[in-house]
């Protein structure tokens, strides 16, 4: 077919919406720096044979029919681990719809920190030696009396403690944010603790003492960011501002361990946190699938972790990526099986597996190709009054009025130095230079519609 002219008519590329839901709790500051750098971005990709933008919304919390269909093609998750509404929504929605979602409910439902040392530890991890005791009160279930004089059998704590050693820490099997946390120093600190621990089901483990290193990783897909962390200061300060604090291989080691983690429960978004004794890593605590993203505990640190976050999902939703309903560690332990290997030959193979698992080379390949401005927006962002309002306003939720302006300058100007040691390319700057001085006034972000609209 030709127009007058005698050219062939060119067809329009047909255009195609890839929606992203924010299905948020308390968060404020990072689905804020999100959506706007979204809203800069403009996306329009062409991938397959459409054109394909973006459109992101906050998931609201209402009544749903089971049957009723889901709009979105990924969702960030930051309510799955504890509150069930939202919980059962997104499973609906996964199994009916084929949603993709950070991260996989069954998974973080299930797998607690119990579940994860017994497996790490499978794999050849070296998690220090953990016990677990039977409570010390129970509820009064009609079943319980007959069942505890038949088989729960008298123990001597004390040898529990002295089998673990001391110092030792004492913490709930499923426990997170550091509640119920106790340092065991001896044997009548531990009966204090345990008497005091009521119905909760604890672990008592070893502590890895004295430790040189103690590194956080945090494992966005196949992205992983590494900061050393000191959990004694006040929560501003726990992520440090250390800089070249680990060398290649302890780095890959802490990387590897991570992305493994990741991939063998299916969650996209954890962290790690691992101590260095005697040169040897211990992972401590990892499975945290709803780790810290505030601008009031990460400053620095924090937009890394929104442009982690942007790439993964902007990934997800335009290659339509499929979403693994199961778990499947056969090929983990199949390696963990193999005799003549020493663990850090096996942790690579781990790692090989879970980069294969995370699409990496794909990952890497569409960001090249398509989000190759998004550093430098982003940059640029977080230089901005916005930006700032962003943190103030998750700043004034946590902090006294009279903090409010010092911490708030305290985050900004943290960020303004994320910003000097982490300047985008000329070529990039340029480009976005450009695209700022042409884009249109930003448009406040509507309340979320109605879940009938909005998810059907």
């Amino acid at each position: 077919m030709a127009t007058k002219r005698g050219k062939a008519a060119v067809t329009p590329r047909p255009r195609e919406t890839r929606h992203i839901g924010l299905s948020l709790g308390a968060d404020i500051c990072w689905p804020i720096c999100y959506e706007e750098i979204v809203r800069r971005l403009d996306l329009n990709i062409p991938f397959g044979e459409a054109d394909v933008d973006l459109a992101v919304e906050r998931v609201s919390i209402e009544p749903f029919d089971l049957r009723q269909s889901c709009k979105y093609d990924v969702v960030l998750d930051r309510l799955t681990h504890w509150y069930p509404l939202s919980r059962e929504w997104i499973k609906k929605a996964i199994l009916m719809d084929g949603l993709y979602v950070l991260n996989n409910p069954w998974s973080v439902q299930s797998n607690e920190k119990h579940t994860t040392y017994c497996a790490m530890m499978h794999l050849g991890m070296p998690i220090p030696d953990t016990w677990m005791i039977p409570p010390k009160a129970y509820e009064p279930l009609p079943d319980l009396k007959a069942t505890l004089n038949a088989y729960a059998k008298l123990f001597d704590l004390s040898a529990v403690g002295r089998a673990v050693g001391y110092p030792a820490f004492m913490k709930p099997f499923d426990g997170g944010g550091w509640k119920g946390v106790s340092k065991i120093d001896d044997a009548a600190q531990l009966k204090q603790r345990y008497d005091e621990s009521g119905k909760l089901v604890m672990h008592l483990q070893q502590a890895v003492a004295p430790f040189d290193r103690f590194v956080r990783c945090i494992g966005i897909g196949p992205q992983t960011y590494l900061v050393r962390y000191d959990p004694d200061v006040p929560l501003h300060n726990r992520y440090t501002l250390d800089r070249d604090f680990l060398d290649g291989d302890d780095a890959e080691i802490l990387r590897d361990t991570t992305l493994t983690i990741n991939a063998f429960f299916g969650w996209d978004f954890n962290s790690c946190e691992s101590l260095r004794k005697d040169g040897t890593w211990h992972p401590i605590d990892f499975a945290n699938p709803c780790p810290d993203s505030q601008v009031t505990s990460l400053h620095y640190h924090f937009p890394w972790l929104v442009i982690a976050k942007l790439k993964w999902s902007i990934f997800c939703a335009v290659t339509k990526r499929p979403f693994r309903r199961n778990l499947d560690w056969a090929p983990f332990y199949e390696i963990a099986a193999l005799p003549d290997l020493t663990y850090r030959e096996k942790l690579r193979r781990y790692g090989a597996l879970a980069r294969k698992h995370f699409d990496t080379d794909a990952f890497e390949a569409f960001c090249r190709e398509h989000l190759s401005e998004l550093d430098a927006i982003a940059w640029s962002f977080f230089g901005t009054a916005e930006a700032r309002e962003a943190f103030r306003k998750k700043v004034a939720a946590l902090y006294p009025a009279h903090e409010v302006e010092p911490f708030t300058d305290l985050f900004f100007k943290r960020v303004q130095d994320w910003r000097r040691d982490n300047p985008p390319p000329v070529e990039a700057a340029a480009v976005e230079s450009a695209a700022v001085e042409a884009a249109p006034a930003a448009k406040p972000v509507k309340p979320a519609k109605s879940a009938t609209k909005k998810k059907s």
